[in-house]
Formats: C-alpha cells, structure tokens, sequence
C-alpha cells in the first residue's frame, strides 16, 4: 500500500489561491475587483466623466451615483452566488469555474471601454459581480471536495488571505496612479482586472473536477483518476481504492432520495435546516462585526487624531494590517479549530468595538475641525480609537474573516451542497449590500456610536457560536455529515469522534456497490 503525499492534492486544490505559472491569484482578482472601485471614485478624472455639476458647475460623484456604481457589484454577486448552484451540479466544479472566470472578464472589459457612460460602468459592474459572487461559493465547494481534510482548513484561509492581498494590492494602485492626468488614473487599475481574469482563464484548464462530483455524475474511472493524483500513488493502489469506496457509499447514502431541491437545504433530512442556517448565520454575523466601517471612516478617524494622511492612504493601512492578520489564521485554523476561533475572536472584536465606540463618542472633535483647533483630549482620543480600529481589523482577519467562509465549503452533503454554499454566499453579498447602503446615513447621525451596534452583533455572535456551531476541524466531509445525524452538542464537538462501526460499514457497503456495479458491467458485456 502507497502512501499518500498529498502534494499535488495541495497543489491542485490551492490553484484557487495561486495560479501555478504566473503567480497571480484567484483570490486576490476578487479581492482586486471589490477594493479597486473605492479609490477610482475620488479621483478627479473619473468624477469629471460619471458625475454631475452641482450649482456651481464643479462635477461631483453624488451620494446617489457612488452608491449605484458601488452597489451593483454587491447586487451583481449576490445573484452570481445563488446562479451558481446550477453550473456547478450540470457542468461541474471545474466547467463552473471557468464560466464564471469568462463572465467575471467580460465585466471588466465593459467597465475599462467606458468612455462618460454610468450606465455602462455600472452594467460592468455587476456583469462583474456575477462572476464575483459565482466564484465566492464555488471557491469553497472546490476546495472543500478536492483538498485533504487535515489540510482543508488551511486552503480555503488561504484562499480567504488572497482576496484581502487582492484589496490591499488595489489600494496601493490607487495610491500610485492616482495623480497621473487622465482616464489612465482609473483605468489602469480597472483595466488590470482583464489580466488577472485571463490569468485566470488560462490556468483553469490545469484543474482536475471534484472527484465527489465525478462519482456523482457516474464517472467513476476518471474519479479514480484524480483520487490517484491527487495522492501521488497508481490507479489501482489499495488508498485510492479505499478512498473511492468510501466516497461511493457517501454519494450512495446521499442520493437515496433523489435530485436535491432548494427546500432541502432547510429539510429535516441529517438536519439539513440547521446546516443551512448555520451557515447563512455566519455570513450574516461575518458583515456586521464592523470592520467595513473603519473602512468606509477609516480617514474621519485618522484626521480626527491630527494626521493628514491622504485617504489612499489610510486603506493601504488598513490593507496592510488586514493582510498580516490573515496569515496566522493560516495556522490557528487547523490549531485553535473553527469554533474557538470564531468565539475567540468575538470577545476580542467586541472589547474593540465597545471601547471604539465609546471613545469616539465622547472625545473626538466634530467632522472637519481643522488640525489646528484639536485639543490635546481630541488628539489622545483620536490615537485610542485608531488603536483599537487597527486592532479590530487585524482581529477580523485572523478570525471572522476567514472561518465562516471555511464553515460553509465543509459543512454540507454532495447532493446538497452547491445550492446551501449559493444560500450562504448570497446571504453574505445581501448584507455586504445592504451594510454599504445603510451604515454611512446610520453614521451620519450617530457617528461612531454605530460601533456599538457592530458591539452587539459580536456579543450575538459569540452566544450563537457557542450553542449553534459545531467543531468540524480534522473531519471529513462525510464524517461531518455523520456528526450532524448523531446531533452531537455543539459544546462537546471537539471531543467528537466518528465511530468506528460507521466506517467499517461504510467500507463494507461500498464495497458491495462495486460488486453489484461489476456485475451489472459483466452483464451487459
């Protein structure tokens, strides 16, 4: 019997972090896409273009035009994650993702071509946050089938770690082609967007198909295929004869019941409803732990302390720190688990919060005080806010940022599991949405006492975790489905163990699946 390296299973599994020959992400084009935006709106030539004169004949970007040019990505995405459910089950992993990589370039082409069209940059953008939103539910549903369960973890917060890169690297872009004269200000990091997406496109095609979504299909030669590859052993090595074994029982169990519906996500069967709602939960909690807010405030903030940083940068600050709390999380995933992740950063996200919050409330001087009338309680509670601001950032990325999005690609059967990724994703867009909307007119009106709102969230979080979500660390994906079935609490999930009976059976059974299958092919012949 061989023994497994899993290289190139890491390899294959991580090409949706890193395209293998150029270096360029997957990842990090999404991230691109969403962060590039909120530069290219202040600066002047593209004001000049997509705004309108206000009475004294300036061209502005009206609250109303930012918001429609922003929001159509986030309505864009939300319909791409729910859409698909369909490409992933008809044309599989792999045919999904390059379909959903073509939509994502064919955005950006339409935004870098626009000439003084809103209607047109913003049709780009949400043909863009099709692929955007497609993407971030099949990122995971990928990843989750495809990379080894010890290591799944870790692959998928590394896919989470090149989106942030991907934002971070955006912004220093913007900083950087900002003051050049001309469209070539904007489109150059809009346009950089077709680069990645062909980068993309050409590296798909390197990809093997899920194996879990091949035996599915019937395909099961080409699954042991990938299996054996994935493992760096022969076809007919005893480990991969195994793995497929057990993964034929899985599917065998799973389809018993016929094509999965959109109603099943929140059916009874192996508790399917609480999965669903666990996940769509914590996309939900992950928008409104308040991290996007320093994003969006971030330079009130830093002026509000003295500083006369330009508002570029100020989120390559925020970029920076968002990318260096990402990498531990690489390994406190697979150390620390999901669940104490998610509770540990609650507390820390919610104390930054609270003191935030309060701070800023009652030390700050009004938006727009010049420098020079700041008083020594401004400028210290300036300092305070911004420490707890980085801290609650860099918190986020080590925590909420990553874990959910790993949850929700380990948290689901085959039959179902496009379909309650796409409900997870699209609860994610719809909030992202929806925060953009209306946080800065909630803001507006109570200024930085909106953290405490973000204060509460985290305090709900953190009671949601501890009774609702369950440790699904160093588990298969079968063996989490069994573990939800035995409805084991989710306070001694750490402790879980699949039984040894189940395994045994499972072998057993799918062994007599291949028999009865051989026959059936004996017969035939």
């Amino acid at each position: 019997m061989g023994v497994p390296t899993n290289f190139r299973a890491i390899l294959l599994a991580t090409f949706v972090a890193f395209e293998p020959h150029s270096g360029r992400v997957v990842g990090f084009l999404f991230g691109y896409d969403i962060g590039v935006i909120s530069g290219c709106l202040i600066m002047d030539d593209f004001v000049d273009r997509f705004g309108e004169p206000d009475s004294s004949g300036v061209f502005i970007l009206s609250p109303s035009r930012q918001s429609i040019i922003t929001s159509l990505l986030s309505a864009g995405t939300f319909v791409g994650a729910l859409a698909q459910a369909f490409t992933s089950d008809r044309f599989g992993r792999r045919g999904s993702i390059l379909i959903w990589s073509a939509v994502f370039t064919v955005g950006t082409a339409i935004q870098t071509a626009t000439v003084r069209s809103l209607a047109q940059i913003t049709i780009g953008r949400f043909i863009a946050g099709l692929g955007v939103g497609a993407m971030s539910a099949i990122v995971p549903l990928y990843n989750g089938e495809t990379a080894p369960k010890a290591m799944r973890g870790m692959l998928l917060v590394l896919y989470q770690l090149q989106i942030i890169i991907g934002i971070f690297i955006s912004y220093i872009i913007d900083l950087g082609t900002h003051t050049i004269k001309g469209s070539a200000s904007w489109r150059i990091p809009v346009g950089l967007q077709m680069l990645w997406g062909l980068i993309l496109l050409s590296g798909i095609f390197f990809l093997p198909e899920s194996p879990r979504h091949l035996l599915g299909t019937g395909k099961e030669d080409e699954a042991r295929r990938v299996v054996a590859e994935l493992n760096s052993l022969p076809e007919d090595d005893p480990v991969v004869l195994e793995t497929i074994e057990e993964l034929e029982y899985g599917i065998r169990a799973e389809n018993e019941g016929g094509k999965a519906t959109w109603l099943e996500c929140f059916s009874e069967r192996n508790k399917l409803w609480k999965r669903t709602l666990n996940g769509m939960m914590l996309q939900f909690i992950q928008q409104l732990n308040g991290q996007n807010f320093y994003y969006y405030y971030g330079d009130t903030f830093f002026k509000s302390a003295g500083t006369n940083l330009s508002p570029y940068a100020i989120q390559a600050i925020l970029g920076g720190v968002s990318v260096a709390g990402t990498i531990p999380a690489l390994y406190l995933i697979e150390t620390w688990g999901r669940r104490n992740s998610l509770l540990t950063g609650s507390v820390m996200e919610a104390v930054c919060a609270l003191i935030a919050g309060l701070v800023g409330h009652f030390t700050l001087a009004p938006a727009g005080t010049p420098a020079d009338q700041l008083t020594k309680r401004n400028r210290q509670g300036g300092d305070t806010l911004i420490a707890f601001a980085v801290l609650h950032v860099f918190s986020f990325s080590v925590f909420w940022g990553p874990t959910p999005w790993v949850y929700l690609g380990e948290s689901f059967p085959l039959r179902v599991r496009p379909k309650a990724i796409a409900l997870g994703s699209a609860t994610n867009w719809i909030w992202n949405f929806l925060l953009g909307f209306f946080s800065p007119r909630i803001a507006n009106d109570i200024g930085p006492l909106i953290l405490l709102i973000f204060f509460g969230m985290l305090v709900f979080g953190y009671v949601y975790v501890y009774f609702f979500i369950p440790e699904t660390k160093g588990l298969s994906l079968e063996e989490v489905d069994e573990m939800y079935r035995a409805e084991v609490k989710p306070w001694n999930s750490a402790n879980w163990r699949p039984s040894e009976k189940h395994i045994h059976e499972k072998a057993g059974t799918a062994t007599e699946v291949r028999e009865e299958k051989d026959s059936k092919d004996e017969d035939s012949v």
